[in-house]
């Protein structure tokens, strides 16, 4: 049994269910966010926790837990914009957005890098994750890597308390989704296969070098790789606004969490993970997950055998 993360839900489930077809054996993970996923962790409620952000190796020997990578995703932003087929953010006018400092579509700071599209004179609305949310940290964390005045005052947080009153929350990402679909003049974060599975319209948008970025899986592949996750400090990064030219902004690694004193159980999930290391990966590419390279995964496996988990 897992919960946690819905960020990578959608992945997860396949896999589940392709394990299943291959091996008979039945793995039930619940969508529960990153927050609730940590307490089952340390509750011991489940066998295994989804968290897109990462326990630091401190907080990891306090609650005696293991923790490694499971896929790389990405967040997007979604927007509900009728006849608007295609639109630009910069990195700035985002941290507006959440700011609560953009309150019409056709706002100059907008419409600067949209030059040619007729924006309309309608009020944005910004959705974000009414719900504790890994999703919500490494949107934060990108934000505050973006504009020191949010890391100042809001820094990144798996829920806050959203600045200005032109914001609507939804739980889980899929929650997320249906405001966004059923919002006129909405945009939100949202995972790319969230968006995807719901035919919502994404934003291209700037990167660390100025670049605009549509989100597709060559892009993610391009930030994914500029990653540094380290066996050595329980695989803890946040990976977001990576460098290079052709990095799409906004990723980030999702995380798998067990107990330390429960090694049978762990080995039995550890196995589910390895299958799917080697056996998901076009399951994740076509759900826009970046599977992680041999040279990660290698480094987990071994990080496993330490561990008295393999």
């Amino acid at each position: 049994k897992g919960s946690g993360a819905s960020f990578p839900y959608s992945v997860y489930q396949k896999w589940i269910k392709a394990y299943n077809a291959d091996t008979g054996i039945q793995i039930d993970y619940i969508k529960k966010g990153s927050s609730k996923g940590i307490k089952d962790a340390q509750a011991r409620a489940v066998d295994f926790a989804g968290t897109d952000k990462p326990l630091s190796p401190n907080a990891l020997a306090a609650d005696k837990l293991y923790q490694f990578p499971g896929v790389v995703g990405a967040i997007t932003m979604g927007y509900n914009v009728p006849n608007m087929e295609e639109i630009k953010l910069s990195r700035n006018v985002i941290v507006d957005i959440a700011s609560g400092n953009i309150a019409f579509w056709d706002d100059a700071r907008i419409a600067k890098d949209n030059a040619g599209v007729k924006l309309p004179h309608e009020k944005l609305t910004f959705v974000h994750r009414a719900d504790g949310s890994g999703t919500t940290y490494n949107f934060t964390y990108y934000l505050s890597k973006v504009s020191t005045t949010w890391a100042k005052t809001f820094g990144a947080k798996k829920s806050l308390n959203w600045p200005g009153d032109h914001h609507i929350g939804g739980k889980t990402n899929s929650g997320v989704a249906a405001l966004i679909k059923q919002t006129p003049f909405s945009v939100g974060y949202i995972d790319y296969a969230d968006a995807k599975n719901n035919e919502i319209a994404m934003a291209t948008v700037e990167n660390k070098e100025g670049k605009y970025i549509v989100p597709t899986l060559a892009s993610f592949q391009a930030a994914a790789a500029k990653a540094s996750l380290d066996p050595a400090n329980d695989f803890y990064a946040v990976i977001a606004d990576p460098d290079g030219a052709e990095s799409y902004p906004m990723v980030a690694a999702t995380f798998i969490l067990v107990p330390a004193e429960k090694a049978d159980m762990n080995k039995n999930v550890t196995k589910f993970f390895d299958w799917s290391y080697k056996n998901g990966q076009e399951i994740a590419k076509s759900l826009g997950f970046v599977p992680l390279p041999e040279s990660l995964t290698s480094k987990i496996s071994a990080y496993w055998e330490a561990k008295g988990i393999k």
